[in-house]
């Protein structure tokens, strides 16, 4: 089975329809799968709902989707730093899921691993657990979390070979992964493709099982969420510097 497209529309096409709902790997600005993203902009697909542990930042990442109103519903973590998304929320015109950061991971893992739901004592007492199945075990109350199942998965990888088996690297490793079996069809960005039997087998961390289609993203621009800057020291501090 040939998994390389040439570029992000072909590796999307006929994947994408209205309504449909993704899950997005990234963590903050790193391991956001941006061509793919790119892709689901131009094609002008709306009412999606995605699942991811941030909404990128206002015009990167899936803030571009946020931007141009093609995103229903987030299911999100954190998204402290869109100020986009911060005003489709409190307008009332995005429909917005917070869940805890782990339990996110976990609901994507448990839907790739074809879990309905799990319990867990995270947010027990909480608006979190409003409306959610409660169990007693051990003298100690969980809640009922359901597996997240989407549709498409897009993922940003480092390495692959050819047949799909694929490396993260470092962060990005967070929510890529169990992302990617989360979908019915993982798609792949990666910044460089190998030939098979280059990868070490004991490090690869997706194996092409779970990848149907992949495209080079590379090269890509270095975004920083946040830039901190220190004074020297014993240098005096320039008029309207950061430090």
């Amino acid at each position: 089975m040939r998994k390389l497209f040439p570029d992000a529309a072909a590796a999307l096409a006929g994947l994408l329809h209205d309504d449909m709902t993704i899950c997005a790997g990234g963590f903050g600005l790193c391991g956001v799968p941006e061509r793919l993203i790119d892709a689901i902009e131009a094609a002008g697909v709306r009412g999606l709902t995605v699942a991811s542990n941030n909404a990128g930042i206002d015009g990167v990442g899936l803030g571009k989707l946020l931007r141009t109103r093609q995103i229903a519903k987030m299911i999100s973590s954190y998204v402290g730093e869109n100020k986009e998304f911060e005003r489709q929320y409190l307008a009332g015109e995005l429909e917005v899921e917070f869940c805890p950061q782990g339990t996110l991971a976990e609901r994507c893992r448990a839907g790739g691993a074809g879990i309905p739901g799990f319990y867990t004592k995270t947010g027990v007492g909480t608006q979190v657990a409003e409306g959610k199945e409660h169990k007693e075990f051990d003298g100690e109350m969980f809640i009922l979390e359901r597996g997240i199942r989407a549709d498409l998965s897009i993922i940003k990888g480092w390495r692959a070979d050819e047949a799909g088996n694929l490396q993260f690297r470092k962060t990005a490793r967070n929510f890529n992964q169990p992302m990617a079996t989360a979908g019915r069809v993982c798609v792949a960005e990666v910044e460089e493709v190998v030939p098979v039997g280059s990868l070490d087998p004991d490090a690869i961390h997706l194996p092409g099982i779970y990848v149907k289609r992949m495209i080079v993203g590379a090269p890509y621009d270095k975004r920083i969420e946040f830039r901190t800057t220190r004074q020297r020291e014993n240098a005096p501090a320039a008029v309207g510097s950061e430090i």
